[in-house]
């Protein structure tokens, strides 16, 4: 069995929490309460765009994840997801590495 990265079994644990909501549409119905918006690095510039607006109307971090989302939460063609708890978010933003990376604008 393969070592998962620290970042991914931190959103194992918004999963089973569920702390964390999938898709762009469910992120879009969000009105409070997001405290970090992962984005898939293969996502299209469309999804893109949508996880930036989504983190600057919740004035959160964006991250992005360059080992594939779908991976991490176990769900086919998931490009995006929004973590609603401020714990598990802050531990998934320490535990950045070269698959997780927070996203800075230029």
């Amino acid at each position: 069995m393969e070592k998962r990265a620290k970042a991914e079994t931190y959103i194992g644990f918004c999963l089973r929490a569920r702390k964390i909501t999938l898709g762009t549409g469910a992120a879009d119905c969000l009105k409070k309460g997001v405290y970090l918006i992962i984005v898939c690095s293969t996502a299209s510039e469309n999804c893109f765009k949508l996880a930036k607006k989504f983190a600057r109307r919740h004035a959160c971090p964006l991250m992005v994840c360059k080992s594939g989302l779908e991976n991490a939460v176990h769900k086919a063609g998931c490009k995006m997801a929004a973590v609603t708890d401020i714990q598990l978010a802050k531990a998934i933003i320490s535990a950045a590495d070269e698959n997780f990376e927070l996203y800075a604008e230029a």
